[in-house]
């Protein structure tokens, strides 16, 4: 399935980013009610400063095991996961307010940072569970503000193909 995620997902992405224009579509005009709403405190498990606090304990975790690969890795991926995203943004074309919004860079980042946490420190089940639950409240922050849902789901659509990808390079290191 890992090595499988990223054919699926990508053309997924494209399709999503083609079929929602340039506007709000119906299910993102649903979370939009949220806008301005206490829901917007899910903004933490998006933050910069936390998926910070998250990578850097991630690259500690792997430095301090001596895998090599796994940190560089995790230092690599979220660095191109953001470029993806902001090149998925200039190729879609899609606004929210003032600023390019498919996809979401803030998802996509999260994503990345918590599947590199996972792959680094091993997908124990308690841990698969708190980063899924993390990213769903992630998603539904940024879908209730700054970004349209479906911007949310083209993030974890393309964050999650590259933490695939970077499991398959780790895969090949063992």
């Amino acid at each position: 399935m890992i090595r499988w995620w990223p054919v699926v997902a990508l053309p997924l992405l494209v399709l999503l980013g083609w079929a929602v224009g340039h506007g709000s579509t119906p299910v993102d005009d649903w979370f939009q009610r949220g806008h301005g709403s206490a829901v917007r405190w899910l903004l933490f498990f998006t933050d910069y400063r936390t998926v910070g606090v998250i990578l850097v304990a991630t690259v500690a975790f792997a430095l301090s095991r001596r895998r090599w690969p796994a940190a560089l890795l995790t230092v690599l991926t979220p660095a191109l996961a953001v470029e993806s995203a902001r090149l998925g943004k200039r190729l879609f074309g899609r606004w929210k307010g003032d600023a390019l919004s498919y996809p979401s860079g803030h998802t996509t980042l999260m994503v990345v940072v918590l599947g590199m946490a996972v792959l680094v420190v091993g997908a124990r089940a308690w841990l698969v569970a708190a980063a899924v639950a993390w990213a769903l409240l992630g998603v539904l922050g940024q879908a209730v503000t700054y970004h349209y849902f479906t911007d949310t789901v083209g993030g974890v659509l393309l964050g999650t193909s590259l933490v695939c990808v970077a499991a398959v390079i780790l895969h090949r290191e063992h």
